[in-house]
């Protein structure tokens, strides 16, 4: 046991190394988060913008820039840790692919990755939330941090099968930054006037967003947006452990993983008759 945990442990901390090493995704915490939801309450008008929660279908009116500002933070904060656990997962395939050729068991660097991504997404999260605090505070503040911890994870695990799938840096930071681009676009209402289509209830961050503008507006439950959400964090988790195992197999030949393996069937009895008779 007491080993499973050494090995649980060195992961995790390989990880959150890996993050806190990343000087450009620190930035974007410290700066690009409080900078992206000033801008949108600063320049979009506070004119009362009808909302629309499907759970309900209670219509709620809130100011334009504060409706703006949550989708900008859950925009930025999706982008930060998609960006975050990509290029963790992309710089270091190489080197975890070597520790498990090397032993090393796929499931503790697995579940090393997840644990350093659920701390990740924590801490961001929590910060997009304290930093629109002094803005207007939002009705359910702890349910809110829940709504952007849950989206987080969904793209962060995004960004592990991204990492772990593409072969070229720019073609995983184009894929993340398009894919929320799209996501977050079409749930705000000022952007799109088909926001209660069909189609946008199949995005990514469409609960994210319901159960954000109900958490900050509102004392309703977010339960049933949050049961969708951790469906979508379910599937997401589960094809990046599917791609992780792609990307870490061993594809040296079998005769090379195996160096123990007997011999072929008749070398071995070749070799058994020689060993009988010593002539």
């Amino acid at each position: 046991m007491r080993r499973h945990l050494a090995l649980f442990a060195t992961a995790t901390r390989y990880h959150l190394v890996e993050h806190a090493r990343n000087r450009f995704a620190m930035f974007l915490v410290v700066l690009y988060i409080p900078t992206w939801v000033t801008l949108c309450y600063a320049n979009v008008p506070d004119k009362p913008t009808p909302y629309r929660l499907r759970d309900t279908g209670r219509i709620l009116a809130p100011p334009g820039n504060e409706l703006t500002q949550i989708s900008g933070a859950i925009n930025a904060v999706t982008l930060i840790t998609g960006f975050m656990m990509f290029a963790a997962t992309f710089a270091g395939g190489r080197f975890d692919r070597r520790l498990v050729m090397a032993g090393y068991p796929r499931t503790h660097l697995a579940l090393a990755k997840i644990t350093s991504l659920a701390l990740a997404s924590a801490a961001v999260a929590a910060y997009a939330t304290a930093v629109m605090w002094p803005a207007w505070p939002s009705r359910q503040p702890l349910l809110l941090a829940t709504v952007l911890f849950g989206d987080a994870m969904t793209y962060g695990a995004l960004g592990v099968i991204f990492g772990s799938l593409l072969r070229r840096e720019v073609e995983g930071m184009f894929a993340m930054l398009m894919t929320s681009v799209i996501d977050i676009a079409l749930q705000s209402p000022l952007a799109n006037s088909g926001v209660d289509s069909a189609f946008v209830r199949f995005l990514p961050s469409w609960s994210a967003m319901q159960a954000a503008v109900t958490a900050g507006f509102s004392d309703d439950s977010v339960s049933a947006y949050l049961m969708v959400q951790l469906a979508w964090f379910t599937t997401t988790a589960l094809l990046a452990l599917l791609a992780f195992h792609h990307r870490t197999r061993n594809a040296l030949p079998k005769a090379v993983r195996s160096p123990t393996a007997p011999l072929p069937h008749h070398d071995t009895r070749t070799t058994a008759r020689r060993a009988a008779d010593p002539r």
